[in-house]
């Protein structure tokens, strides 16, 4: 088979990036050449692909679904928050300047051709191109110069599946909204429905689905059931719930928990790092927010920040700070990544502005013998080493750069190891296998936790796996897979209706 689809959303976190993956998942278990597409992402979540950029890292999930090594056309445009009116705009991987909400709209038009040239790559290598929307089509407002949604599907000529989260409720009005307040040439790339995250027996829905159709002439393909065994590689950590338990952890080999609190900034970036360790049976992870947190947890993680010189204001006014100085003083460890590790020096400096005002200079916790200078031109790189006698790959993606350090360090010479207070500016060590077991075991240790025993047989790349063939049964056992490739092979049917709401008219 060959063709494309663009799976869109009612709003944002309904589920697009977890059903393309499914799709990709599904197609490439029975031998497709498949391949995911974002055009434009928000998210400070992101990876360094083996061709020396930076993408979403939902994409690189996505890439891992469909048996594909990451590449920077699969999301050739990235928006990364740096703070709330403005976003660092990353340009097929590389850093090409800040914008604003209103500023962006003056760049869309140049995008809209690097948008295309990817799309074409990607068709070109590969049987179907499966896309995802970003936040939802019905974003009227922002259709002029939109880059992901129907902007992107009418350029490309794509048919288009709307996805909507029953969990959140409203969703057939959700989903008849959004195609009544679009305009009939967008109304026409519609081609069905897929309802989300359902709790019970979906016979229930069957009457409110056959109206939807009733009223809009379009199908729903299938309604997937909620899973919560899905929890790895989360495209915002912001959507996590503070003092919840990240993931399923299996009960502890030992006679005792490890309990880690993660600090969850207001721009926290790559906080996957904390998933690797919720993997382990026995290891408890929370996102944390308030001080009291802290003091009743056995590790402290910083993890990474876009924005390390406010988030660590951040720390400070909110009485977090204090509660790390009080967990390291104690002889707890404390583990720092990339912002998180700079933030444990003695200064953080940013003379270009690169992140901060220009000049700024900013005391750190002053845990680590660190100094830290900001460098306008970002870092990234996949490097690989050995750590504690075990072989360790990560990635790197940051503009601080270490200008003096008297520490040990923790992988060869990068990173600070100062006994219980720990640091690098790697992402995805923990997913290292023979390393994270070492990792936990030092830190149950220094945390008195010496009751703790980690698992020999945990395998993150394995419980990555399990989650991608769960989300490719989903789709498998819950959608129409029969129409699933009939869209994809041959676009929107010509005679579908349109919604004549009174919003939907074509502009002049």
């Amino acid at each position: 088979m060959q063709g494309a689809v663009l799976v869109a959303g009612t709003t944002s976190d309904a589920g697009k990036s977890a059903v393309v993956a499914g799709i990709c998942r599904w197609l490439h278990r029975r031998g497709v050449s498949v391949a995911p597409f974002k055009a434009q992402n928000m998210s400070n979540n992101s990876v360094v692909t083996p061709d020396g950029g930076e993408i979403g890292r939902a994409q690189a999930m996505q890439a891992f679904a469909c048996g594909i090594a990451p590449s920077v056309d699969l999301n050739p445009v990235l928006l990364k928050p740096g703070g709330d009116r403005t976003s660092q705009v990353v340009v097929r991987g590389r850093a090409d300047g800040q914008v604003s909400a209103l500023s962006y709209r003056h760049r869309t038009a140049a995008l809209a051709d690097v948008v295309a040239e990817s799309l074409a790559r990607l068709r070109a290598r590969h049987d179907v191109v499966v896309c995802e929307g970003a936040g939802s089509p019905a974003e009227i407002n922002l259709r002029a110069t939109d880059l992901a949604n129907m902007g992107f599907a009418r350029r490309n000529d794509l048919p288009v599946l709307v996805v909507g989260d029953i969990d959140r409720g409203g969703v057939l009005a959700h989903l008849f909204g959004t195609l009544a307040v679009l305009e009939p040439a967008d109304q026409a790339l519609v081609a069905g429905f897929v309802i989300n995250k359902f709790r019970g027996d979906s016979r229930l829905l069957d009457p409110g689905l056959d109206r939807l159709r009733e009223l809009t002439g379009r199908p729903t393909l299938g309604v997937l059931p909620f899973a919560d065994g899905l929890w790895l590689d989360a495209e915002d950590s912001l959507s996590a719930v503070a003092d919840g338990v990240l993931g399923r952890p299996a009960p502890p080999r030992g006679e005792q928990w490890l309990r880690v609190a993660v600090v969850r900034f207001p721009r926290i970036s790559n906080a996957t790092d904390a998933e690797a360790l919720a993997c382990e049976p026995g290891v408890a992870v929370r996102y944390v927010t308030e001080p009291s947190r802290i003091a009743d947890t056995d590790v402290v993680v910083l993890p990474g920040t876009k924005a390390t010189v406010s988030d660590l204001a951040w720390l400070r006014a909110s009485g977090m700070a204090e509660a790390v100085h009080a967990h390291a003083a104690a002889g707890r460890p404390v583990l720092g990544i990339c912002g998180g590790y700079q933030m444990l020096g003695h200064a953080v400096s940013d003379p270009d502005g690169a992140e901060a005002a220009p000049g700024t200079t900013v005391a750190g916790l002053g845990l680590l013998d660190l100094e830290i200078a900001f460098d306008p031109v970002k870092h990234l790189a996949t490097p690989t080493a050995t750590a504690w006698g075990e072989p360790v790959t990560g990635y790197e993606i940051h503009h601080g750069r270490v200008v003096r350090s008297g520490d040990p360090g923790l992988v060869g010479d990068e990173g600070s190891d100062r006994g219980h207070v720990l640091g690098t500016h790697w992402h995805g060590l923990a997913e290292n296998d023979g390393f994270r077991r070492l990792l936990l075991t030092r830190l149950a240790d220094e945390a008195g936790r010496t009751g703790f025993r980690v698992a020999q047989d945990t395998s993150f790349a394995a419980e990555r796996t399990r989650q991608a063939d769960l989300l490719a049964d989903l789709v498998e056992h819950h959608l129409d897979t029969s129409s699933l490739e009939h869209v994809i092979g041959h676009g929107a049917p010509v005679d579908l209706p349109v919604l004549t709401s009174g919003l939907a008219a074509s502009p002049a």
